[in-house]
């Protein structure tokens, strides 16, 4: 066991945070992006008409042909929307009333051999909730990682709570546990904050090694906890999942269902009296957000946290591993000397505004970047919002410039793009900083692999 403080970072502090209710909703229309699995080249398995459950195979992958993405539901296959080239952008699904799932054999995964279990997750579909560092694409087949880890809370602004979404799942929680354990040759890490009640589900956890946690955002981010336990060298691979993720693999073993049902944190400022709701991944955005009242206004309806997440607008879809929907208002407005204002309503990590005499106000922000693209320069700043042992501006302008070797001797094995969400953040250039390294790390796998 390892306790662990992290001092640098950033708390945002936004109005709308769930309360501690979940209600559960039937959404009727779902869809599967192949754009949520980075690097993945998706083959079609279905064609639109066609009769899924859940669990059915949609599409797999072409470099890795056993690599499968399975229906969330069962249902019809109404369309695929392609784009330029006809590249595959959703597989979209009409939903039953009264779900059907696949059946696959219940097994004890105590009693399985490591290939066995990878049988399992492959045949399943379930293999695609494993990512790995590097890159932050889905495992790959033909190599064994050193770790496994699974970060059982969020630091991110109005971030889920983990304890709900595995209330009362002891048994299935366990069993995915069981499952992952074979897959790896070191320990997998079971990762949670010291500073909040934490359930015992995660707590009476077997099989694992139990970290703590303390300190501000991104504290809960598997990148930083992987930083600080057991970092990612040249020709490692790490592999790594959330709470709701080992529930479904847990199912899988103890039930034999593809069962991907979410508990979704809705939040957000424009979101009157958020709250929890439970769902299938993958569910409309307009039919999660159907029970809420909105706040007027032009509106951004994000999948995910407010800072990593995608404007997928209110016609979208869910992300396959998000847990949270955000709606915030957009930044379309532009105000005349705002930087000359006081400004005690509007935040500002830079102390801008006289609003950072009060710390523990929460905001109402909006998409604003408040100032255009400009020239990138060191202010030391950077560094006070992230708490990975890496030079982030050194590291930003070699992946800007694609510079392979200085990528690699400053540590982007290590990081992906929720890493530096808060240098974007903050970053008074307006450099858009998740894109870049997503740039710089396809050319690393591309390079390398």
């Amino acid at each position: 066991m390892a306790e662990i403080k992290i001092t640098k970072g950033l708390d945002i502090r936004l109005e709308g945070k769930a309360e501690y209710v979940v209600k559960p909703l039937f959404p009727t229309k779902y869809a599967i992006k192949p754009s949520d699995f980075h690097a993945l080249i998706p083959r079609m398995l279905v064609e639109p008409g066609e009769k899924v459950k859940a669990g059915t195979p949609l599409f797999y992958n072409k470099d890795q042909e056993q690599i499968l993405v399975a229906s969330p539901v069962s249902g019809i296959v109404t369309d695929i929307i392609r784009g330029d080239k006809r590249r595959i952008l959703e597989v979209r699904i009409d939903a039953d009333q009264e779900i059907d799932y696949e059946t696959f054999e219940k097994r004890d995964p105590i009693a399985l051999k490591r290939e066995d279990i990878v049988a399992q997750l492959l045949k399943s579909g379930v293999w695609s909730m494993l990512r790995q560092r590097p890159y932050g694409t889905v495992a790959c087949l033909n190599r064994t990682p050193k770790a496994i880890f699974i970060s059982c809370f969020d630091t991110a602004p109005l971030a889920p709570d983990f304890n709900l979404m595995v209330h009362r799942q002891d048994d299935v929680f366990q069993a995915g546990l069981d499952a992952l354990a074979k897959l790896t040759s070191g320990k997998v890490h079971l990762n949670l904050a010291s500073s909040v009640n934490v359930s015992q589900v995660f707590l009476k956890s077997k099989n694992v090694q139990i970290n703590f946690f303390k300190g501000p955002h991104p504290a809960g981010n598997v990148g930083t906890q992987i930083n600080k336990l057991n970092p990612v060298n040249k020709g490692e691979i790490v592999w790594y999942l959330r709470p709701q993720e080992v529930l479904t693999i847990g199912n899988l073993f103890l039930n034999g269902k593809y069962d991907v049902s979410r508990i979704f944190a809705v939040t957000g400022s424009e979101v009157q009296q958020p709250k929890y709701v439970k769902a299938f991944l993958g569910a409309s955005m307009k039919e999660l957000l159907e029970p809420f009242t909105l706040n007027s206004g032009e509106l951004r309806y994000i999948s995910g946290n407010v800072l990593t997440g995608t404007n997928v607008g209110i016609d979208g879809y869910a992300g396959f591993y998000d847990n949270q929907i955000m709606v915030i208002p957009e930044g379309d407005h532009y105000e005349l000397l705002g930087w000359m204002m006081p400004r005690f309503k509007k935040y500002s990590f830079w102390h801008t505004y006289l609003s950072w005499l009060t710390p523990n106000k929460s905001y109402r922000l909006d998409t604003n970047l408040n100032g255009g693209k400009r020239a990138f320069v060191f202010n030391g700043d950077y560094e006070k919002v992230f708490p990975l042992d890496i030079y982030p501006v050194q590291l930003m302008k070699a992946a800007i410039t694609q510079d392979i070797d200085n990528m690699e001797a400053l540590g982007i094995y290590e990081v992906e793009e929720e890493d530096v969400a808060l240098c974007e953040f903050i970053c008074p250039s307006k450099i858009a900083w998740q894109a870049e390294l997503r740039k710089g790390l396809d050319l690393m796998r591309q390079e390398m692999e």
